[in-house]
C-alpha cells in the first residue's frame, strides 16, 4: 500500500491509504458477514481510509440513514480498536423523516445545530470520541456560510472532529467557506469529496446538475493549493461498473467524441499492461500529476481485489501521456 497526508495542521493532519473505501451499501445492500470480510481485507492490505455517511443508506429500507455507521461501529468493537483507520463521515443530506429516495425528502441541511447533532450521533454509532474527518455533504444555501463553517470550527477546536471536508459544493462556495473561516480564525475545509473519474461528463445537458462532479474549476482550485492543503477524494471512479460491464452503460452525460477517443486510449494501455481497464483508471487517477485518492466501492473481496492491485500499476510517461492527451 502507498499513503498520502490530509491536512497541514500537526494536530490533526493524517496519513491515508492512496485507495479509499467507501462503505456506503454496508450493513443495507452488502450482508453484514460480506461487509466484515471486505473491512478486513482492505485492512490487511494496508487500507487506512474507509468513508460513509450519517444518511448512507436510507433509500435501501426507507430509513433515516446510519446503517453503514453502525456496522463500521460493530466492526471497530469486534476488531479491537483500530485508530490506525481513518474513518470519514458526512453531514447534511439526512432526511428528516423516513424516506425511501432523495426526490421530494426534505434534508437536514447544515445548521450548527444540525452539525453538533449530527457529529453526536456519528460518534455514538462509530464507537468513537472523535471523528477523523467530517464532510459537509451537500450545499445548504439556506444557512449563512458563517454558521457553518463556525459550527465545524467548535467541533474541532474540542477534539470532537479532527479534519475538515466537503463534498458537492459549487467551487466557489467552497473557496469562500474557506475564506471566512480564515476570517475567523477556524479550521477549514481540507477534504474535497467529488465524482471524478478517467472519462469526462458533458456538463451541457438541459436541467444537468453537475454541483457534484469535478469539472475544470474545482480542479483548478485544487492545483492552485499545494498538498495537502487541499486532497480531492474521487467517489464513483469506475462509473459503477461501467468501463467493464455491458449492462451498465454510460448514459448520455458521457455521449459525446471525447469519450470514444480516451476509451479507446485507455484499452490501448490495458493491453500493453496486462491490466483491466478498472486498473488503469485508478492507476491514473493515483499517479497523476494531480494525484488523487479514489474511493472504491466493493460488494464483495473479489471486486475489492481488483481495486488493491491498482495501486502496484506503474504507467509509463508514455502511457500517461497517451491517456491524458486523448480527446
Amino acid at each position: 500500500m502507498k499513503y498520502r497526508v490530509i491536512g497541514t495542521d500537526p494536530a490533526t493532519r493524517r496519513s491515508v491509504s492512496v485507495l479509499s473505501l467507501g462503505a456506503m451499501l454496508m450493513g443495507t445492500r452488502t450482508d453484514e458477514e460480506t461487509s466484515f470480510a471486505i473491512l478486513d481485507r482492505y485492512v490487511a492490505a494496508g487500507g487506512t481510509f474507509i468513508d460513509t455517511s450519517g444518511n448512507y443508506a436510507f433509500w435501501v429500507n426507507g430509513t433515516q440513514g446510519g446503517e453503514s455507521e453502525e456496522l463500521l461501529g460493530r466492526w471497530r468493537r469486534s476488531r479491537g480498536v483500530l485508530d490506525d483507520v481513518v474513518i470519514a463521515t458526512k453531514v447534511g443530506a439526512r432526511p428528516l423523516a423516513p424516506s425511501s429516495g432523495f426526490s421530494g425528502a426534505v434534508m437536514e441541511g447544515l445548521s450548527a445545530k444540525v452539525i453538533r447533532e449530527s457529529a453526536a450521533r456519528s460518534m455514538s454509532r462509530l464507537g468513537v470520541s472523535r471523528l477523523d474527518l467530517m464532510y459537509a455533504h451537500v450545499e445548504d444555501p439556506s444557512v449563512p456560510v458563517e454558521e457553518t463553517v463556525g459550527a465545524f470550527g467548535e467541533l474541532v477546536a474540542s477534539g470532537e472532529v479532527g479534519l475538515l471536508g466537503v463534498s458537492n459544493h459549487w467551487s466557489w462556495r467552497v473557496e469562500r467557506a474557506r475564506s471566512v473561516a480564515a476570517a475567523l480564525g477556524v479550521s477549514r475545509y481540507e477534504g474535497l469529496q467529488y465524482h471524478y473519474s478517467y472519462l469526462r461528463p458533458r456538463a451541457d445537458l438541459p436541467g444537468r446538475d453537475t454541483v457534484g462532479a469535478a469539472q475544470g474549476d474545482l480542479l483548478s482550485l485544487v492545483r492552485a493549493s499545494p498538498s495537502p492543503e487541499l486532497t480531492l477524494v474521487a467517489y464513483s471512479p469506475l462509473l459503477s461498473g461501467a468501463y467493464v460491464r455491458s449492462d451498465r452503460p454510460l448514459g448520455s452525460g458521457f455521449d459525446h467524441a471525447g469519450t470514444s477517443a480516451r476509451l479507446d486510449a485507455l484499452r490501448s494501455v490495458a493491453w500493453e499492461t496486462g491490466a483491466t481497464l478498472n486498473q488503469v483508471v485508478l492507476a491514473w487517477l493515483m499517479g497523476g500529476e494531480l494525484p488523487v485518492i479514489p474511493l472504491v466501492g466493493a460488494s464483495s473481496v473479489a471486486q475489492l481485489e481488483e481495486s488493491l492491485a491498482a495501486v502496484d500499476l506503474e504507467l509509463t510517461a508514455a502511457q500517461r501521456a497517451r491517456l491524458d492527451e486523448a480527446h
